[in-house]
């Protein structure tokens, strides 16, 4: 995510790392590359003199202790105002305690509203939300259908009305449903355009007048720059929108929309949108993501996600048997699964600091892990629980019924060698294992 800004901003700040002091020269040298880095990503240009113009003033006003570099300072305020810039501090969405919450999505056509939707559905129904989705989009084709194919797949029912084309009916009639069936909270997903026009901006507003969402969220595809930006002012001007959403912020997203949406419209961004499973949803914290564009990694945004993910008692036994070096294929084949559910191995990469740059230049695909399951699942019972048995025969068998080469069949039983190697290593010399470090740093 965002690599391209990550590497620019980086090349910026080397300007003055290394240098004794911050002085006037060497501060206006590294803002000149700084603000080439922001109009290159495509940020609004009034967004970013501002904000060089702030980071001048408080860089220019500081005393460097010997502690800290004057690229370390230098870093550190272009950080906060980095964070400033996104929102200063996450904002929940506006729930209502003990009536119905009603959320309303507004947006482009293609921006990713539908999805959304049911990543949404989803991320509330785990924190125990009865939640209804309202199929408010009756122009786009299957866009009724796609909404429902999501319910099906997370367990949360679509209010529709067929034939209707009254979409203020539709979305008043299921606000209804929903209190009837004990539903607390209903998610409308409105039509997009390909243009922002007079009928559509009319639509959406009578919706809202009629429903009174607790949060009307905007949703913009952050791939689309500043068309993005005056997207959401020319919403914001009609609608007053509550938040912003920004998806497909995985894709080639040069990061101007990321940056600049919040100064022009004055509304905090709530939630950023990575991939189409319905996992890749994150509440947005501007100092994370700040974090990120600066090289820095995520690490607390990994850890949660480990939470979320990791089953405390599955994690527990495979610790034990790390440290007890009998981890067999089969536990291998848990960890991996693990590792899937907390998202795309490049996502995990960027949150951790310095792991990214130091694979900068590997190929990281998803499709590895697919590739060692398929080997994995092709060998018997005992095979995964006693590995020596792996001979010749038996590995061009694995290889030919998973679909690999034998090469590859035999580097991933060299790698679990090697694995098991290390571990009774670090056992013998009284180390914990890596889950065991997961787990003190809040796994568990």
């Amino acid at each position: 995510m965002l690599e391209d800004l990550t590497q620019k901003f980086e090349r910026a700040l080397k300007k003055v790392t290394g240098q004794g002091k911050l002085t006037e020269s060497n501060i206006s040298d590294t803002l000149r590359e700084i603000r080439r880095v922001l109009l290159d990503a495509d940020v609004n240009y009034k967004v970013a003199k501002d904000f060089m113009d702030d980071v001048k003033v408080k860089a220019l006003g500081q005393e460097v202790l010997t502690s800290v570099s004057p690229g370390q300072l230098i870093t550190k305020i272009i950080y906060d105002e980095l964070t400033e810039l996104m929102g200063g501090q996450q904002r929940e969405l506006s729930i209502n305690p003990s009536g119905t919450t009603v959320i309303l999505l507004v947006g482009l056509q293609g921006c990713g509203k539908t999805t959304f939707a049911g990543k949404l559905a989803k991320s509330l129904s785990q924190k125990k939300r009865n939640v209804l989705l309202t199929a408010a989009d009756v122009y786009r084709p299957a866009a009724i259908d796609q909404l429902k194919q999501l319910g099906n797949n997370i367990n949360v029912p679509v209010f529709t009305i067929d034939g209707s084309k009254d979409v203020v009916k539709i979305s008043q009639d299921s606000i209804a449903y929903a209190k009837a069936n004990n539903l607390n909270t209903v998610i409308i997903d409105t039509a997009g355009r390909l243009h922002i026009d007079e009928d559509m901006m009319d639509e959406v507003s009578r919706i809202k007048q009629t429903v009174k969402p607790n949060e009307t969220l905007f949703v913009v595809d952050s791939m689309t720059g500043q068309d993005a930006v005056n997207s959401a002012k020319a919403f914001h001007d009609r609608v007053d929108f509550d938040g912003i959403v920004l998806t497909k912020l995985d894709g080639d997203s040069r990061g101007g929309c990321a940056l600049s949406i919040k100064a022009v419209v004055s509304k905090p961004i709530k939630y950023v949108s990575m991939g189409e499973k319905l996992d890749s949803i994150e509440v947005f914290h501007p100092d994370r993501l700040a974090s990120r564009i600066l090289g820095k990694g995520d690490i607390v945004s990994l850890v949660e996600k480990a939470q979320e993910q990791f089953d405390s008692k599955e994690t527990e036994d495979l610790e034990k048997k790390f440290l007890a070096n009998k981890f067999d294929f089969d536990d291998f084949l848990k960890q991996i699964k693990m590792i899937k559910k907390m998202g795309s191995l490049k996502s995990i990469i960027a949150m951790v600091p310095g792991l990214n740059k130091a694979m900068k230049n590997q190929e990281v695909d998803d499709k590895q892990l697919v590739k060692v399951e398929s080997i994995i699942q092709s060998m018997t019972i005992a095979e995964r629980k006693n590995p020596k048995l792996l001979n010749g025969g038996r590995r061009k068998r694995i290889a030919k019924g998973s679909g690999n080469s034998i090469q590859d069949v035999n580097r991933l039983i060299k790698q679990h060698g090697e694995m098991k190697k290390m571990m009774k290593m670090m056992n013998s010399k009284g180390g914990m294992s890596s889950l065991g470090n997961l787990r003190n740093i809040g796994l568990n």
